[in-house]
């Protein structure tokens, strides 16, 4: 956009870079797009992203996102309170929540242990959850962090933490993923699979 340079589309494309695995050329189309909108939609769309970092803060229990004090997931007095799913971003939490298969509650660290990046134990939310073990009602927590050397390293770090309360503490099988192919694996994940096969 050197030679033709119209001052608030370029902030616009810059705008747009900014955002993870956007490139520039991604990024002019989403501008030009925008651009397109009829105007209500544009205010709709600004809008939305306005309300979004206003209304939405973290649960006071669980420090997923939540438009009030309690997220859904807390809310819901039908789900297992004695199990803490521990994941890394309230993506993971989505993730898991769309299995169907998991009925207890979660926590969310916002983040990882990396002292590469100068993340710490305490830029993550992990005190918050030794809180929430502070009574008898937890009978496990299972830890659902990345496959990562960040994510098993707080995983590691978190259950040295828990291990004198006496509170179960699991973490999520790796393995194959269904359709994939052996020899595509790396070794990291094929000798986890081995250690997590089941009896068929």
């Amino acid at each position: 956009m050197a030679s033709y340079n119209v001052a608030p589309l370029s902030k616009l494309i810059e705008q747009f870079e900014r955002l993870p695995g956007i490139g520039s050329k991604t990024a002019q189309r989403l501008a030009y797009f925008v651009l397109n909108m009829p105007k209500d939609q544009a205010h709709e769309f600004s809008t939305a992203i306005i309300d979004a970092h206003e209304k939405i803060r973290y649960c006071e229990v669980c420090c997923n996102f939540s438009d009030q004090e309690l997220c859904p997931v807390c809310r819901n007095n039908t789900r297992d309170k004695s199990v803490i799913c521990v994941v890394e971003t309230p993506r993971d939490a989505i993730a898991l929540e769309n299995t169907h298969e998991y009925d207890g509650v979660y926590h969310v660290l916002h983040g990882a242990i990396s002292p590469l990046n100068g993340i710490g134990p305490d830029q993550l939310y992990i005190k918050q959850l030794l809180s929430r073990l502070s009574d008898d009602s937890i009978k496990e927590v299972i830890m659902a962090t990345n496959p990562t050397v960040e994510g098993e390293a707080t995983a590691m770090y978190i259950s040295r933490l828990l291990k004198p309360m006496g509170i179960k503490v699991t973490r999520l099988a790796y393995g194959i993923p269904v359709g994939g192919d052996l020899e595509y694996a790396d070794e990291v994940t094929l000798a986890r699979a081995l250690e997590g096969r089941n009896e068929l």
